[in-house]
Formats: C-alpha cells, structure tokens, sequence
C-alpha cells in the first residue's frame, strides 16, 4: 500500500472505532481497538514505539513513544480529550522530526464528534 492508502484506512478505522465507542473511554482503549481493527486489516502495527531524542552530539536527551506507528512509515499520536490543541499539534510534530518520519496523524476520541488531523513535516 503507498502511504495515502494506508492513511486513508487508518482514517476510516479511526471513525469506525469511535462510532462504536463513542466518547467517554480512557485513551488507552482507542489505541487498542485501533491497533487491533488496523491488524485485521493487515497493516503493520506497533504501539507504544519508543523515539529517542538525539542532542548534536549524539547522546541520548530524551526519549517518547509513539501511541501507534503504522507500516514503519506513519505515526499515529490518539487523544481522548474535549478537543485538540495547540500542544497536541506540537507533540505530533516534535515526533515526526525525532522519528525521521514525514506523515503522522492526531486522533482525538474524546469529544462528540471523531477528530483527525494529517501532518506532513
């Protein structure tokens, strides 16, 4: 699958799990039913993938973890919050800069109405 594809399936999983859900779980429960839903799909699924932050010098500064990283190619940051923010942005990003990835996603569970955002960096 080429990475609009992929992007367009975790999409519409993305919906799907929250029109089954609804809002209202921990995010936690997202993350699984998505990871789960995505594998059924066959795509490559790993949650909580560890991203080092490398300083100039090479050491090790600090350290993340992706909610899911799709396919080796996307990373997919969930949220189950009122709505999403500005720091929710900035997390995603700062995530596709450590990992070297360019596409990632921000999904949000929490409010009434499903929320999904595609970045590109």
């Amino acid at each position: 699958m080429i990475a609009q594809e992929i992007i367009d399936t975790i999409r519409q999983t993305g919906f799907e799990t929250h029109v089954y859900f609804k809002n209202g779980y921990l995010e936690k429960v997202y993350e699984n039913s998505l990871a789960n839903r995505l594998r059924k799909k066959g795509l490559k699924v790993l949650q909580q993938h560890p991203l080092s932050v490398i300083d100039e010098d090479g050491s090790v500064v600090g350290e993340y973890f992706a909610d899911l990283w799709v396919e080796n190619s996307i990373i997919v940051e969930l949220k189950a919050s009122k709505c999403l923010d500005e720091n929710h942005h900035a997390q995603i990003l700062s995530y596709l800069k450590t990992s070297n990835l360019r596409h990632g996603m921000l999904m949000n569970f929490g409010a009434p109405k499903f929320q999904v955002k595609k970045f590109i960096l």
